[in-house]
């Protein structure tokens, strides 16, 4: 009898794994047919060049206070720990170059990219499902227009151009602000922050920086799209496809960046 309910508890873990990866694939299985659809959509006209416009205001220029707030207290607080970790060996000089180094390979795109996804992520998801779950993407069909087209291509456009724009404001705030902790607060020389920092970064770790940027814009755009698409069950559904984008968006940018940096460091 043990046994039995032994291997039907076993049996049932295997078919909840089974069905959780299944759904998994079948996503990324839609999310991919969604990317193709965006891809058919460029070639095609019309153009929706003012909706990409309006797309870059909402994901960009709105978008620029939180990220640069983020930037500028992530380089304070990296001066302030890598002083403290530093001092211990006499090498403080090298703070700048570490402040530097961290925020444009990394720090800079991937707090902008979770603060994008948590604001416009969010945003896209919840303007979409309502539009569904009241039936206005289905008036779109009836009118001969291409909800895909219409929009999410100019989300994901937009999202994908305008975030390495962001990150370029976001890496100069961020090592700004790193200079004011090192300098006016913790009495190092000047001309050596400047110089060292100089003398490490490279323009490699700019570019590299701008390309995880917008492949980041990319993927909230498509994801949080997509959740969007797919919402149904009124007020509640809209409000669990808003969550699964921020949290499924998210994750994305730190998953994809491991892999960049993999290949490009």
């Amino acid at each position: 009898m043990a046994d039995e309910r032994k291997k039907n508890g076993i049996s049932l873990v295997l078919e909840h794994l089974g069905t959780t990866a299944y759904r998994m694939v079948e996503e990324l299985g839609n999310v991919f047919v969604l990317f193709l659809q965006c891809v058919t959509g460029l070639v095609r006209p019309p153009s929706e060049f003012r909706n990409i416009m309006k797309q870059m205001e909402e994901v960009g220029i709105r978008s620029l206070p939180v990220v640069l707030v983020t930037a500028m207290f992530t380089g304070m607080v990296l001066a302030l720990q890598s002083w403290s970790g530093f001092q211990r060996f006499q090498a403080t000089h090298f703070v700048g170059s570490v402040v530097a180094l961290s925020i444009t390979r990394e720090l800079g795109p991937v707090f902008a990219g979770l603060m994008v996804s948590g604001r416009v992520g969010a945003a896209m998801a919840a303007e979409l499902g309502t539009m569904k779950v009241t039936e206005q993407i289905d008036a779109l069909v009836t009118l001969a227009t291409n909800p895909v087209k219409y929009l999410v291509l100019p989300r994901v456009i937009a999202a994908t151009a305008v975030l390495p724009v962001l990150v370029i404001f976001a890496d100069f705030v961020g090592i700004l602000g790193g200079y004011f902790v090192a300098v006016y607060l913790l009495g190092a020389n000047p001309y050596l922050y400047v110089n060292k920092t100089y003398q490490y970064l490279t323009f490699t770790d700019i570019y590299t920086g701008l390309i995880k940027a917008a492949v980041f814009g990319f993927l909230i755009a498509l994801i949080s799209c997509y959740n969007g698409f797919n919402a149904e069950g009124g007020a509640q559904g809209v409000g669990r496809a808003t969550t699964r984008a921020v949290v499924a968006s998210s994750m994305a940018v730190l998953v994809s960046d491991y892999f960049m940096t993999s290949f490009m460091f």
